[in-house]
């Protein structure tokens, strides 16, 4: 493919996942957790693609916080197909930024992201092939700015596939936290109330 339709193709996904952010913020399914999974309880037999959708476009579009929709998936789809969605989403999504990063670099980043958090991060590039370890760290364990990372780890002389390797071996533990935590903190607010 060449370079102009490269960027051709990158710029229309980019659009269509901002036109995507725009219907879910002003439909409310970005600005209120309640709004998310009402809608995705009436989407019925495609409430598992919408919701992916959703994923994806809060991964590469940081609108709601990725735990916000970790939840929802884990409440209306239960905790092993709303793991299961949450992981394909999130993955999709990641791949995307370390893509678009990859692609246009630190000005694109700091359009998602402030100087000084950008600042913060952008600092393990310089820990060379640390950085990997630090990486695959910090998406082994929930609490870790992963999308800023992804968009970090765009930067890097890391490849594609390496960078795939990594978040299918170890995005899974965190979303089993999130999966897991969540589904024993709804048992246990369903015992007291």
């Amino acid at each position: 493919m060449s370079l102009a339709k490269k960027n051709y193709t990158t710029l229309i996904s980019i659009l269509l996942l901002l036109i995507l952010a725009i219907i879910g913020f002003q439909s409310g399914i970005f600005s209120s957790s309640d709004k998310m999974q009402l809608y995705l309880e009436k989407a019925g037999i495609w409430a598992p693609i919408l919701f992916l959708v959703i994923q994806i476009v809060q991964v590469v579009v940081p609108i709601i916080p990725g735990g916000v929709s970790c939840a929802i998936s884990v409440i209306v789809f239960g905790p092993v197909y709303g793991f299961l969605y949450n992981y394909i989403g999130i993955v999709i999504g990641s791949t995307i930024n370390f893509l678009l990063a990859k692609q246009y670099g630190k000005p694109f980043i700091l359009k998602i992201v402030s100087i000084d958090t950008y600042e913060k991060y952008v600092s393990w590039i310089e820990k060379g092939k640390k950085f990997d370890i630090l990486f695959t760290l910090a998406i082994l364990f929930p609490g870790a700015p992963d999308d800023l990372l992804c968009l970090i780890a765009g930067l890097t002389p890391m490849s594609l596939k390496k960078f795939i390797l990594i978040l299918l071996l170890t995005k899974p533990f965190s979303l089993a936290i999130y999966s897991i935590g969540l589904t024993a903190i709804l048992n246990w607010l369903t015992t007291i109330l």
